[in-house]
């Protein structure tokens, strides 16, 4: 995914947009770009690479204006370079356009635009835009008007961003179906961006883009419009984060940063969910009636990477309170299966976004064979939110690094919020139940504080680490989800080839893989598959692999069994995962640093996947 950021007001643009865009950096770097209205003329700035390299040609060759539009980039057409940074410019340079997603029938428009004279200097797609967007201006002499026209012509994904010498006073916003667009809401100013950390320094009231929706932004105030020319009306939402909260604290890392917020988002995702006294779990804005609840006769999760495996949780917990048939399913292999789903299946997309591509498209085909939808997502006015039936917002705070970790977290605090609520209007598990239920999840922030004291020895271990070259991960039941977590959290980070699997299928196949000091991370509190763990481990051990185990404090058996050991306090099993996963996290982000990875922005990857 890539980042946009906006102005107009009667400040220096450049200034603003930076500082926007390097609070979006984790979106896209591989090249940036800044453009800016200043007296009748447009003019661009652009460099490969990361936001650094803009700042340094902005130094010596500065702009002054006070509209403008920047860009941070994430390649899907063409490679990184200067010619296919944004923002692009038609041929006559007096317009540019940012913009996110993929525009699918580019390629014919660029072809007929050519026939017309058109002269394209990127590989882009976007570059197409620009130029039929100006070709339109030329024929309706608006700004927005030709923004509405062009758009009508192309399919895809977009979110845009457009200013023009023809309009110097305003800035044209536009999205379907390619993450958010965001207007922030100031006192003779105002604001676009593509994610709302990038101006909550700047202002707390937003105005959020739907679907085939075109923003005309000035210095006065926002006018919105649906692609149609039909006016629409939207009160500004007011976002509470706290600036500070999108910075990193005093860490060397977000990434490392939000490891340590893990406390602090758990709690604030049941927070004023929970009733122990009465063994209720409040969950007002899922929006499902009691008949709907009791009609379903199965949940489906629909997530990718790492919300997936909170679904594979979810999953379980669902089960195990609600009683009722679950599943989980890719977002990307679910939206198209033709699934075989229905008004009995309560459809259940996670995403911490809310913008990504696939799990959207899941949700739309889920709803045009009736399901019910629920979303899981951490950001408020998020698309995700709006396409479904209702919403169980996460609370985890802005998450900045590119590898989820609190989120991750947050997720499945809300999975199992959800599970009790299902289970109770079903009645499937009762007050008393839900109480025990309740006073296991209060314990948790404790015991997850607990853990992290324990990032003194996971960084001594991962100095031993950091120089393999594949790493396996077992768990069995709840913990299986993890090992995949924290196979990919090292992937991520560190580059280094990891898997995750289910105990029970080491023999039929990693096994193989096992020999000279391989490390196998091994998951094995004392929970109901703890013998079967433990079998695992001496299969390793016969085969001269290296087992890093995680286990409950004070166990001698598994002690004296590995040569590493990561004791963890014990939970209760449904919610041990959210203990046993810190290690993992700590142990991707130490050796990712001693192999001097960029934690926090690894290469190839974005934070939000919104194109596929």
């Amino acid at each position: 995914m890539c980042g946009i950021v906006g102005y107009v007001g009667d400040k220096s643009a450049v200034s603003i947009i930076l500082d926007g865009l390097k609070r979006l950096e984790y979106r896209g770097y591989d090249s940036a770009g800044v453009a800016v209205l200043s007296g009748g003329e447009l003019q661009v700035r652009r460099a490969v690479g990361r936001i650094k390299g803009l700042e340094a040609i902005l130094r010596e060759r500065p702009l002054a204006g006070s509209v403008g539009l920047g860009h941070t980039r994430w390649a899907t057409h063409g490679r990184p370079s200067e010619e296919n940074a944004h923002p692009h410019t038609d041929c006559r340079g007096t317009l540019v356009v940012v913009h996110n997603g993929i525009l699918e029938n580019y390629l014919e428009i660029k072809d007929r635009l050519g026939a017309e004279g058109h002269v394209f200097a990127s590989e882009t797609d976007t570059e197409v835009l620009a130029h039929l967007i100006e070709a339109h201006l030329r024929a309706t002499g608006r700004l927005d008007h030709a923004v509405k026209r062009a758009l009508v012509e192309v399919k895809g994904s977009y979110a845009i961003g457009v200013i023009s010498v023809a309009a110097p006073d305003r800035l044209v916003a536009a999205k379907h179906g390619a993450g958010s667009v965001v207007v922030g809401l100031g006192r003779g100013e105002m604001f676009v961006a593509s994610d709302i950390p990038a101006i909550l320094s700047r202002t707390r009231d937003v105005v959020v883009l739907e679907d085939d929706e075109v923003a005309v932004v000035t210095a006065e105030g926002v006018e919105l419009s649906t692609l149609d020319g039909e006016p629409v009306q939207r009160e500004p939402v007011r976002i509470l984060w706290d600036p500070i909260m999108a910075e990193k604290g005093g860490y060397r890392h977000f990434m490392l940063k939000e490891i340590y917020e893990q406390p602090r988002a758990i709690t604030d995702t049941f927070r004023g969910r929970i009733a122990p006294e009465t063994g209720s779990v409040i969950l007002p804005d899922v929006n499902l009636d009691p008949s709907t609840v009791r009609a379903l006769e199965r949940v489906v999760f629909v997530a990718c990477g790492t919300a997936f495996h909170a679904g594979m949780l979810g999953r379980t917990m669902v089960e195990r309170f609600a009683g009722l048939p679950a599943e989980v399913d890719l977002g990307s292999e679910f939206r198209y299966r033709d699934a075989i789903v229905g008004p009995e299946t309560l459809v259940v997309a996670v995403s911490q976004s809310g913008e990504t591509a696939d799990t959207l498209g899941a949700v739309k085909a889920a709803r045009l064979k009736g399901c019910p939808i629920l979303a899981l997502t951490n950001v408020v006015g998020s698309a995700l939110a709006r396409e479904a039936t209702g919403v169980l917002y996460m609370h985890a705070g802005p998450e900045i690094g590119v590898a989820s970790t609190k989120a991750f977290s947050a997720m499945i605090v809300a999975a199992y919020l959800l599970a009790l609520w299902l289970g109770r209007q079903r009645d499937a598990i009762t007050a008393e139940d839900v109480r025990k239920r309740i006073q296991e999840l209060v314990e948790i922030p404790r015991l997850v504080e607990a853990t992290l004291a324990l990032d003194g020895k996971v960084a001594a271990l991962a100095r031993h680490l950091a120089g393999v070259q594949d790493v396996l991960y077992l768990g069995r039941g709840v913990q299986y989800p993890i090992a995949l977590e924290g196979a990919l959290k090292l992937k991520e980070i560190s580059y280094i080839h990891a898997e995750g699997y289910a105990g029970g299928e080491m023999k039929h196949g990693p096994i193989a893989l096992i020999a000279d000091g391989l490390p196998v991370v091994a998951l094995c509190p004392r929970d109901g598959a703890y013998e079967r763990m433990l079998g695992n481990i001496e299969e390793v051990l016969a085969r001269d692999g290296r087992v890093v185990a995680v286990c409950h404090e004070g166990d001698r058996t598994v002690t004296a069994k590995a040569q590493d050991v990561i004791e963890v306090p014990p939970a209760a099993e449904l919610l041990a995962p959210l203990v046993t996963v810190i290690p993992l996290q700590l142990l991707a982000y130490h050796i990712a640093v001693r192999r001097g990875c960029d934690v926090d922005q690894p290469r190839n990857l974005a934070k939000s996947v919104t194109v596929e």
